[in-house]
């Protein structure tokens, strides 16, 4: 059977990073891998990031979201089945930020997905600098990532230091205390240091991590209605300037509760770049891509007052 793993985490943990070091790791121990990248909302973004992967013989699989639960997931389960045709003895799924664990059990147990994917490993990254004034809905978005998850990365742990990593821990404790999880987080793999690609040693434990199915008190939870997504297509700004804005942006609560900004754009000159941003991290770079898209991800978004800083929005 064709073995298949789930790469969960909040947004903005640092799940693609973690999935460009995982799928090489694979790939050069023999498996052929197929990644598929799900992103919240109607445009994916994570999808152009990954790109790379495809020079290292590892396909990319989009699937996109923002018209309902049922439609997402009857769109996975289409593509899974297609995926089983192809020969692919590793299946990868990212997750947007923003995902319900029990929708990926669920599937796994249908027909005919279950002759022909058996669950591997529940990989949870969580950042290690994690914003903890969270909402209740994200609290419950969060511990519902980890409670299954038989490994737990720290992502950006070179930037943190162990005593935030622990209050991290705290807090997601604290909050599978809430939700009246079965199990903490003694039973799972916890993954400290620092990413290395050169030093595979850290990703063995990983890969035979495996999952834990925990239960813990269900909420009823709306994603479309809870978090919201505003798109600019074509965006230009320069690349200092846009940094500053968005940092006013993480500043100004008229905005709402903001917990990502990503994308590629352009500068005034046509050069092409890749922004990607939480309240903790601002990362720039450039990227070989001529399809320009900022998406802005939160809670109770203010269209008008973001458009204060980004212009009028597409979506």
């Amino acid at each position: 059977m064709i073995k298949l793993d789930l790469i969960t985490g909040f947004l903005g943990a640092g799940k693609t990073t973690f999935i460009k070091i995982y799928a090489k790791y694979l790939a050069q121990s023999g498996e052929k891998v197929c990644v598929i990248e799900n992103d919240f909302g109607a445009i994916n973004v994570d999808m152009v990031l990954l790109k790379e992967l495809e020079s290292e013989g590892i396909n990319l699989e989009m699937i996109v979201g923002g018209d309902g639960k049922e439609a997402h997931k009857r769109r996975l389960k289409t593509k899974l089945i297609s995926m089983a045709m192809m020969g692919y003895t590793r299946v990868i799924i990212e997750p947007s930020g923003i995902f319900d664990v029990d929708e990926y059990f669920d599937l796994l147990y249908e027909d005919p997905i279950d002759r022909f994917y058996s669950a591997s490993n529940v990989i949870a990254v969580v950042d290690s600098k994690l914003c903890t004034e969270m909402s209740k809905q994200a609290r419950y978005i969060l511990m519902s990532e980890v409670a299954d998850a038989g490994a737990i990365v720290f992502s950006r742990s070179q930037y943190s230091t162990k005593d935030k990593m622990d209050s991290v821990v705290n807090f997601i404790e604290s909050a599978m205390d809430e939700f009246k999880c079965r199990e903490g987080l003694e039973s799972k793999y916890i993954s400290y240091g620092e990413w290395s690609a050169l030093d595979s040693s850290w990703i063995d434990k990983i890969e035979k991590a495996g999952f834990s199915r925990n239960s813990y008190e269900k909420m009823h939870l709306e994603t479309d209605d809870t978090f919201q997504t505003i798109f600019y297509f074509n965006f230009q700004m320069e690349k200092d300037e846009l940094q500053r804005k968005i940092s006013a942006i993480f500043s100004d609560p008229e905005c709402g509760n903001v917990h990502r900004i990503k994308g590629i754009v352009k500068d005034n000159e046509g050069a092409v770049y890749e922004i990607n941003t939480t309240r903790n991290e601002l990362v720039a770079g450039v990227v070989d891509n001529t399809d320009a898209v900022l998406i802005v991800i939160g809670e109770a978004l203010n269209k008008e007052q973001i458009a204060k800083y980004l212009g009028k929005p597409t979506i």
